[in-house]
């Protein structure tokens, strides 16, 4: 009878743990629901959210893409295995805990990646017909580092939409008469950030929310996350380091390098030293004493050459300047002060790149300009019959002889117009940009005007009004 007795008890005992960890599995919230997500295979709430974005405006992007085809559908899968990624990375913060800041980089090193190989996509195909496509897609991509901005990643991702639309707004103005599917392409693209927003102003408002139970995450953690994505495009040269890591590793690494080197010399480390005379010890010289010591020499050759290791020159591109097709490209060029375009005609359009300390002469009518990455570059035309653009530059100089209806600067430091009487009525539009000044042709000379850079803003009852201000200094 005490048998059974005992074994009675010990089975109320089994029945109790049991009971209770059925409670755990079933329960409304807190540790027990996550665990039953990972019993059940469930996602949460956050990642549900993501899965339907991918499948709607990212889906609606890729299909538009791909009717356009070419580089554009080639450069929209490389946005889909971004947004692949960083769906792994938030059903990886669904399930654990907050990572430490150095794993947190190891994590986000996936989608960083990803960020750098749609953006030298870009840069490798600047020659393309659908520039202005892939160049709305690589200023955007960016946003997908909203998962490391605090305290509020929202306005992060709105400020990287807008960076698009500048280009996608040149795309509308070549096509919304006569390709309907780029105006739809256009539309789709910019939905997926205007849904993204929303998204995380549901979801994660005040940044990327993190779960309370689980383990802390990690790159192992990451690894098994990661779902079965299609083989990327081979990945490009290598670029600059990726866009989450705040430090760079490169000094370090260098200097580690060179210690291991100078240790590698075993015995042969002491040929670096000089020999020390009794004259130049203090401890034998009380004269240096009061001196301060031995002024210290210069170091060695052998000891220069250990420390400091070899310098890769820098890869200087090959200067351009070649009819394609219907585009001028003057690219590279530096140091050139007589370059000319003697046969321009009217529908070719001239896009100069990443020149410098250089002077350019257009002589004819072109259909228009753009001046992109240049830096102290002066140029003369005589007539454009569309648009002049000056993007990210500095110190430029334009000199028009004859008409231009439009001339846009944008991200510009520095930039110095010289109109023609012909070409007074022409619009100047600027953004982003300071230390514009418009030269106005007067009495055999020219006068100078600065564009306003300061604005004020005032609410009149029923709208905003903007003007320029003037400060007296």
């Amino acid at each position: 009878m005490a048998e059974i007795q005992r074994l009675v008890e010990r089975l109320e005992e089994t029945v109790t743990r049991l009971e209770s960890l059925s409670s755990r599995l079933h329960g409304p919230s807190g540790a027990g629901s996550d665990l039953e997500n990972a019993v059940n295979g469930g996602l949460a709430p956050s990642v549900e959210a993501f899965d339907q974005l991918l499948s709607n405006s990212v889906a609606a992007y890729l299909k538009n893409s791909t009717d356009i085809g070419e580089d554009v559908h080639k450069h929209a899968e490389m946005v889909n295995a971004a947004f692949q990624a960083q769906r792994s990375f938030l059903n990886l913060a669904s399930l654990h805990q907050q990572p430490s800041e150095a794993d947190m980089a190891t994590l986000l090193q996936p989608i960083s990646e990803k960020i750098q190989e749609i953006q030298d996509f870009r840069e490798r195909n600047r020659g393309s017909k659908m520039f202005n496509h892939l160049s709305a897609v690589s200023e955007s991509i960016p946003a997908l580092g909203w998962i490391a901005v605090m305290p509020k990643p929202g306005p992060y991702v709105k400020e990287m939409n807008d960076a698009a639309m500048f280009y996608t707004n040149r795309v509308l103005k070549d096509y919304k008469d006569s390709d309907v599917r780029h105006v739809e392409w256009v539309r789709s693209y910019l939905r997926i950030w205007t849904e993204l927003q929303a998204y995380i102003k549901e979801h994660h408002t005040t940044g990327l929310v993190w779960s309370k139970n689980g383990p802390a995450a990690s790159g192992v953690s990451l690894s098994a996350s990661l779902a079965p994505l299609p083989c990327p495009p081979p990945p490009p040269p290598p670029g600059p380091p990726p866009l989450f890591q705040e430090v760079s590793k490169s000094d370090s690494t260098a200097l580690r390098s060179a210690l291991f080197a100078e240790l590698n010399q075993g015995e042969a480390i002491t040929k670096g030293l000089r020999h020390v005379s009794d004259d130049q010890k203090t401890h034998k010289n009380p004269g240096l004493r009061s001196q301060g010591g031995v002024s210290r020499q210069s170091p060695t050759k052998s000891q220069t050459s250990s420390s400091s290791g070899p310098k890769a020159a820098p890869q200087n591109k090959l200067p351009v300047l070649e009819l394609e097709g219907k585009k001028w490209r003057v690219e590279y060029q530096d140091n050139a002060n007589d370059l000319v375009i003697s046969e321009a005609e009217l529908k070719q359009v001239v896009y100069v790149f990443k020149c410098s300390y250089s002077t350019l002469q257009i002589k004819g009518k072109v259909n228009s300009i753009i001046v992109d990455n240049c830096k102290k570059l002066a140029m003369v035309f005589d007539n454009v019959v569309g648009i002049v653009e000056i993007i990210n530059s500095r110190d430029i100089q334009i000199q028009v002889i004859g008409k231009v209806p439009t001339i846009s600067i944008n991200k510009t430091e520095g930039c110095h117009l010289y109109l023609s009487e012909e070409s007074l009525n022409c619009e100047i539009v600027s953004a982003k940009s300071s230390e514009m000044n418009i030269l106005i042709p007067k009495d055999g000379d020219y006068k100078e005007f600065p564009v306003p850079e300061q604005y004020k803003t005032v609410w009149d009852g029923s709208r905003l009004v903007t003007e320029p201000t003037e400060i007296a200094g």
